[in-house]
């Protein structure tokens, strides 16, 4: 179970992960060890699951953000292993969804440019033996960061 004081922690922590124990306690009101001991209940139970630096992409060379959606030719579990783990061995693939209607999966891609995006459609995803389709949409902005999760 976790309690108001939980929920607060965890708001915290999504917006700055490397915020110290003693910065937390100072903004709940707590001890820096019994925030190390709540931090550490919520790691061990998995309600946090890891922490990440978040990059700007433009810094490193990324400079094209595109979601492509895939549709595939056949759907047996030999194809969806193969798929996955092909998807599993493509840096440029930030994240990947599988999802109902006309696409069977959504990936976010991050490339360095424009040829490298095409490069890993025709070289990699409709080369793919299980691929049928694949329809790609280039990102002009970004309206919302991706958000912290609405813990309540």
């Amino acid at each position: 179970m976790m309690d108001q004081i939980d929920t607060q922690l965890l708001n915290l922590l999504q917006r700055k992960g490397n915020a110290t124990a003693q910065e937390l306690a100072d903004t709940l009101g707590l001890s820096a060890s019994q925030i190390g001991r709540r931090r550490q209940r919520l790691e061990d139970s998995g309600v946090i699951r890891t922490y990440r630096a978040q990059l700007a992409p433009e810094r490193v060379g990324l400079t094209v953000q595109a979601f492509v959606q895939v549709q595939l030719a056949r759907h047996g579990a030999e194809q969806g292993r193969s798929f996955d783990q092909m998807l599993r061995t493509r840096d440029e693939i930030t994240s990947a969804w599988t999802m109902t209607g006309e696409a069977d999966y959504l990936l976010r891609v991050w490339c360095e440019d424009l040829p490298a995006l095409n490069r890993l459609i025709h070289e990699v995803l409709l080369a793919h033996p299980t691929v049928a389709r694949v329809h790609s949409q280039i990102v002009m902005g970004q309206s919302k960061a991706d958000a912290p999760l609405p813990v309540r």
